[in-house]
């Protein structure tokens, strides 16, 4: 299956950037990033989560470029991003730095939001020189920060070791997903998304989340069971933000109540009733608003000129 598999239509179809670019980390590994909207304005940087891509973020791309500017990537093994050898939350930091320094210029502040993986990535990186450098303000949608498998509801059981253990093995199957089926969409829906999901919606996440490779869907659902990132939430001392669905099975209320208990500088928590975890496309205005509510009030000022844009940048990749 196509690694670009996603809908070519609609408020969910990619927007085309104004740039793409490679972006290198810190072992080597390469980044497919994208930049969209005008150059000096404020900038919002979103990260992906768990078998998605910078698709994942359409709707908010398409919404926010008009008046921001908008740098998505693909985490390594997703999306146009190549696999790599190296599945630690460490690299998903290193990766993050990298985006960082590759697409802001020195001291350039910007609103960090991470889905799902993409907000465990925040919190591997929260004390790290050059993301506290950039960050004005964080939001994390649809996350948690440990105990990610325990806590699922996933599997209907009544929680325990065995709901444990078999919610493990179906995240971390190793099995193909195969085509985009009716079975598929509504298994899929199940397991991510809220009751009262348009098909559209449906439609959007299931083509992405097929396109995913399936060795790096198993390599990062290790990762994620064995997740602990307690401290990183300790370290997020810019002003953050917490969104998640009612009706989350993946990452359910209980981990948007302990980040909020957690966070040295939370600013505020967004539940949205009937919502899945697939937040940005089955609630892609509220995830918008909360977005531009969060530059608005701490991303101070325009970007430099785009002459002072890094010359780590690699643009046509």
């Amino acid at each position: 299956m196509s690694r670009l598999a996603h809908v070519t239509s609609g408020p969910y179809a990619p927007p085309v950037p104004s740039r793409s670019l490679t972006v290198v980390s810190a072992d080597g590994a390469r980044l497919h990033a994208e930049v969209h909207g005008p150059d000096g304005a404020p900038a919002v940087v979103l990260a992906h989560g768990w078998t998605c891509s910078t698709a994942f973020w359409a709707a908010q791309v398409r919404d926010l470029s008009t008046d921001h500017r908008v740098i998505t990537y693909d985490q390594r093994g997703h999306g146009r991003s190549p696999a790599s050898p190296a599945c630690t939350t460490e690299a998903l930091a290193d990766d993050l730095e990298a985006v960082l320094d590759a697409t802001l210029a020195p001291g350039e502040k910007a609103l960090i939001a991470g889905h799902s993986m993409g907000g465990m990535t925040v919190m591997a990186a929260a004390a790290r020189p050059r993301f506290r450098e950039h960050a004005a303000a964080v939001l994390l949608c649809s996350t948690g920060s440990s105990r990610l498998v325990a806590e699922a509801r996933v599997v209907p059981w009544r929680a325990g070791r065995a709901r444990t253990w078999l919610t493990g093995r179906v995240l971390g199957s190793r099995a193909p997903l195969g085509p985009v089926t009716p079975v598929a969409k509504r298994i899929l829906k199940y397991a991510t998304m809220g009751a009262g999901s348009a098909p559209y919606m449906v439609e959007a996440c299931a083509r992405i989340v097929h396109a995913c490779p399936r060795a790096a869907r198993h390599a990062w659902a290790a990762v994620l069971e064995a997740l602990d990132l307690d401290h990183g939430v300790r370290e997020l001392h810019a002003p953050t933000a917490v969104l998640h669905g009612a009706s989350d099975r993946l990452t359910p209320p209980v981990h948007a109540r302990a980040l909020v208990a957690a966070l040295p500088n939370c600013v505020g928590l967004t539940d949205l009733p009937g919502i899945g975890h697939m937040t940005p496309i089955e609630a892609p205005e509220p995830v918008s608003a909360r977005m531009r509510e969060l530059v608005s009030t701490y991303v101070k000022g325009a970007a430099p000129e785009p002459g002072s844009t890094p010359e780590q940048i690699k643009e046509g990749a």
